[in-house]
């Protein structure tokens, strides 16, 4: 599998979602999330898991919104916060109230230790997607050629510094978040660690 296999949604909604990313995200944090829908869309291909690209683009570019300085919330949890940001997004993009929901609840859901994926697909392929991305989590579920492609068009650049400092800072302020309970568990060694930090092009 290569790069141009990989489905990406056409629509207006998918532009946006990728223009608020660009307008609020550091290029690190930016090119994090487009790997992100990346690494979960290829998956699903591989695997013949039935998405809707469109909703898993959004939230893939969404989903660490809440890490920001514009929306870091001083009280929940950086992907609540960001599921809040994704349901506020789906309403001005004049989505259902329940596309709004699943949005929220998928950018929630990439924070769990696993996901269900015949019962939520898109939260399953963000969830493995940002493990491999964030913490070097099954690289072996990818094709060696494709993380290199998916490096090399969307460098790392300092992602393992950065990401690991907002982890500790939301630790810090929020010491009952899923980001705390991340901290307290070696993911800042997981980080350092990723494999993909070692891919050509990185």
């Amino acid at each position: 599998m290569r790069l141009a296999d990989v489905p990406h949604p056409s629509t207006a909604v998918a532009e946006q979602a990728l223009e608020v990313c660009t307008a609020y995200s550091s290029t690190a944090l930016l090119h994090h999330c487009r790997r992100s829908y990346v690494w979960g869309a290829a998956y699903a291909v591989e695997h013949g898991i039935g998405f809707d690209a469109e909703l898993l683009f959004v939230a893939a570019m969404l989903h660490d919104i809440g890490l920001t300085a514009s929306f870091d919330n001083h009280a929940l949890p950086f992907e609540t916060a960001g599921g809040h940001v994704a349901w506020v997004f789906g309403a001005g993009a004049g989505w259902s109230l329940e596309r709004r929901r699943r949005a929220a609840e998928i950018i929630v859901k990439h924070m769990w230790d696993s996901v269900d994926v015949d019962d939520d697909p898109e939260g399953y392929l963000l969830e493995i997607a940002t493990g491999l991305d964030i913490s070097g989590a099954n690289p072996q579920w990818w094709p060696a050629d494709l993380r290199a492609e998916v490096v090399a068009d969307f460098p790392r650049l300092g992602l393992a510094e950065e990401f690991t400092a907002c982890f500790a800072a939301e630790a810090a302020r929020k010491p009952q978040s899923t980001a705390a309970s991340a901290v307290a568990n070696g993911i800042a060694g997981r980080i350092a660690a990723n494999t993909l930090d070692s891919e050509p092009g990185r």
